[in-house]
């Protein structure tokens, strides 16, 4: 797809950077950890940085039934942002000074997933996106499930934004004396340490958690 899914995502500063290719969207979903979630409440606008997973054609995450949040955002227009830095783009002069990004906006009408089968199936899928030891962990009660909002957004309305390469330097700075380039930023995942207060007995790592040592956190 080379057309932007609507009208209020098409990108218009820095166009040239737009991605509205769906598989492109969802490979930049996948590598990403956080998600910034947009809601308007009572008290006014807020922002949160979630956990989320992807289920098909859909973005899911979750709270608190107690979350003021998560309740402000079910059957409203919701806005959710996930960004990944790939590194420091220092030009020769501090105006064009950027960073290399991998990001992608998502806008719709989130609903709740209340069926609690449908419920847990979603936990997995937000949990399994980060590391995959849902099977290996206490199951979650039905308290556990009945005190947990999830919300689903379909991605229908999703668009990418990416930048990499070199700073963009007027041509006047070109054959000047400045330093330009790029500082590479990666998140790697260190060894896994084990909780202080752990039964004996208990104290193997699983090996989804164990293979994420010396992994780059946003490597799809």
């Amino acid at each position: 797809m080379t057309t932007p899914p609507s009208e209020r995502t098409t990108v218009t500063r820095g166009a040239n950077r737009a991605v509205y290719d769906p598989d492109r969207v969802r490979t930049i979903l996948d590598a990403g950890v956080i998600a910034h979630v947009g809601v308007t409440t009572d008290d006014g606008p807020i922002v949160l940085p979630m956990a989320y997973g992807i289920d098909g054609d859909d973005l899911l995450i979750h709270g608190s039934v107690a979350n003021a949040m998560m309740r402000a955002g079910r059957d409203v227009d919701v806005c959710v942002t996930v960004t990944i830095v790939d590194g420091l783009v220092v030009a020769r002069t501090p105006f064009h000074n950027s960073m290399n990004y991998r990001s992608v906006v998502v806008r719709g009408t989130a609903t709740a997933i209340d069926e609690p089968e449908a419920k847990t199936a979603a936990l997995k899928v937000i949990n399994d996106h980060v590391v995959a030891m849902w099977d290996t962990a206490r199951p979650p009660s039905e308290l556990d499930v009945r005190k947990t909002l999830v919300l689903r957004l379909p991605l229908t309305e999703a668009v990418a934004k990416v930048r990499d390469g070199d700073p963009v330097d007027e041509d006047i700075d070109m054959d000047g004396p400045h330093w330009a380039g790029v500082v590479p930023l990666t998140s790697i995942w260190g060894e896994a340490i084990t909780a202080s207060d752990l039964h004996p007995g208990a104290d193997e790592v699983p090996p989804s958690v164990a293979g994420l040592a010396g992994r780059n956190a946003h490597d799809t």
